[in-house]
């Protein structure tokens, strides 16, 4: 195995190795302090849940960030008012649970369009719309809650979003399905792979290394299994994981491997030189912002059912999370570069970094102050690392 194939695969994953140490970090920390261990069972459910919302808020706030460093202060605000259309579909107005998300993720889609139609065909600043957007919605979901919070959701809708699988209160079933559901997304993942390689080469594609490639299946395939094993040992699968791994995969195939995800690369690393390419420049920013309006419908309707509830002060710094979670996950500052499994990374360390804290009972006020300086720090080494390059 070539110096250059480590020095390679050490750049290209240098977030997940930080993600790595710094969960090693709590678990020492939270074991020698006597209060659990961050890979218990319950707690690594509890993980999942309370930052799904931030995996699908960042998955399309990267296709935002690729346009050209543009970013939507709005969506934790879209957030709060999809959550309370939703609250009052289905809580004060009955009606039927599908139709009630289909209008709730249309209304999130309209906005996005809304604030789309300005950005990319007006061409007012993304910053602008966003910012008079999230002050804007968060208005009206308080006119529509009345300043209330409605509460609670019927049972027959909570569980598309809280309940697990398999529904069941028999261990041994809930430990050897979660355990199956395991093996089968590893063995699925392995062949998607290993498929993927055999195309490139047959393209003439530049691959990493047979070892590099065999030791990657192995780390990631052991930690697919692993954390299906703690699963197995609390309550199974829960549903709200199985609803991000779709998002994620969806964005992942669009990004990597269709003509419009490239077009997404080729808008935010030189618009001009797309345009003269034939690339509806115009098309593909109204695009990533009506998308972004739907994730965050998607997001909403996550979030009411984890709660239980609809208020008006829901989503408050939603958007903060998800483009931190980009930027730490290696976006570009300036757009044109970036991943959806970056962002997921990104979304997983700050989840981490918010669960370690307060498992070992740092203060709120500290836990900002660090994630603060944890986006620094990404942004700071996304730039040196641009530096270096033109410099080079």
């Amino acid at each position: 195995m070539a110096v250059a194939d480590i020095k390679n695969s050490l750049k290209k994953n240098t977030m997940l190795i930080a993600l790595v140490i710094v969960m090693l970090f709590f678990q020492m920390v939270i074991v020698a302090a006597d209060k659990g261990s961050l890979f218990a069972p319950a707690n690594v459910s509890n993980l999942i849940s309370q930052n799904a919302y931030v995996v699908v808020l960042a998955s399309g706030m990267l296709l935002c960030i690729l346009t050209g460093g543009n970013i939507d202060l709005s969506i934790g605000s879209i957030v709060a008012l999809v959550g309370a259309v939703a609250g009052t579909l289905i809580v004060n107005m009955h009606v039927n649970i599908y139709v009630s998300i289909l209008l709730c993720l249309l209304c999130g889609l309209l906005i996005g369009a809304w604030q789309g139609f300005w950005i990319a065909y007006i061409r007012i600043p993304p910053f602008i719309v966003t910012l008079a957007g999230m002050l804007l919605w968060r208005g009206v979901a308080l006119i529509v809650l009345n300043g209330l919070t409605i509460s609670p959701f019927p049972g027959n809708y909570l569980r598309y979003f809280t309940s697990f699988l398999p529904a069941s209160n028999d261990k041994t079933l809930i430990f050897a399905l979660s355990v199956v559901i395991g093996v089968i997304v590893t063995l699925v993942y392995v062949v998607s792979q290993v498929t993927d390689r055999l195309k490139k080469q047959k393209k003439g594609y530049e691959t990493s290394s047979s070892t590099m490639f065999i030791l990657k299946l192995a780390i990631t395939s052991a930690v697919v299994l692993f954390l299906f094993f703690l699963l197995a040992q609390n309550k199974g699968v829960p549903v709200v994981l199985i609803i991000i791994a779709v998002v994620v995969l969806v964005y992942s195939y669009f990004t990597s491997s269709t003509v419009p995800g490239r077009y997404l690369y080729a808008l935010g690393g030189n618009e001009k030189a797309a345009k003269m390419s034939g690339v509806n420049t115009n098309r593909m920013l109204f695009f990533a912002y009506a998308n972004m309006g739907f994730l965050a419908g998607v997001a909403a309707l996550m979030c009411v059912a984890r709660f239980n509830s609809a208020a008006p002060s829901a989503g408050t710094n939603y958007e903060l999370d998800a483009i931190a979670s980009c930027f730490i996950g290696g976006a570009s500052a300036y757009g044109g570069t970036g991943t959806i499994s970056g962002a997921v990374i990104g979304a997983v360390f700050m989840g981490v970094l918010n669960n370690g804290m307060s498992i070992m009972g740092i203060d709120s006020n500290w836990q900002r102050a660090v994630k603060g300086l944890v986006l620094l720090a990404a942004v700071v080494f996304d730039v040196v690392s641009k530096n270096r390059k033109k410099s080079a």
